[in-house]
């Protein structure tokens, strides 16, 4: 009992601080069984836990099931982040096929500077999802043209992110 109480406070404490506790639902499908348990533990033990902002994560792995012709296995994982943004690039990185909120239970709060980080983050994978796919499917001519639109976003990007930088500096100066 005492584990699940030292469990319970260190999630009150990093909720608190804008922590989220989610459970993280996922699966995995192939043509031999034997593949998918491991597959699905080496996510839990070698791969999320090492994500950064996972404060603990643990899971339950399910038996494998067989339908139409391929084995399915499925995990319960529950994990604690730090915050929003490390959530946010797991739910990202892993796909799960569901989320469950579990605590904070009512609302949730969070500083201007993370809901940034995670609004950039949600760019950043756009970004890289959309230069994954256009080189996948486009011409070469087309990547090109679309590389370049993309190195002069990240200039603009710079020189924005320095612009609003210097004006707040100036507005704290100037008080």
């Amino acid at each position: 009992m005492a584990k699940k109480d030292d469990v319970e406070r260190v999630a009150d404490e990093h909720i608190g601080k804008g922590g989220v506790l989610v459970r993280l639902y996922f699966d995995v499908q192939d043509k031999e069984e034997g593949k998918l348990q491991p597959l699905l533990t080496d996510l839990v033990n070698n791969r999320l836990l090492k994500e950064k902002g996972i404060i603990y994560c643990y899971g339950k792995v399910n038996e494998p099931i067989e339908s139409n012709g391929m084995f399915v296995a499925s995990a319960i994982v529950t994990v604690l982040f730090s915050g929003l943004a490390p959530l946010v690039n797991v739910v990202f990185n892993y796909a799960p096929m569901a989320i469950e909120l579990i605590k904070p239970e009512k609302e949730f709060h969070m500083k201007t500077a993370e809901l940034q980080s995670v609004l950039l983050d949600l760019s950043s994978v756009s970004l890289t999802y959309s230069r994954y796919m256009l080189e996948r499917i486009m011409k070469k001519e087309d990547i090109e043209a679309v590389r370049k639109q993309i190195e002069n976003r990240i200039v603009i990007g710079r020189r924005t992110i320095d612009d609003s930088k210097k004006k707040a500096d100036d507005s704290i100066n100037s008080t």
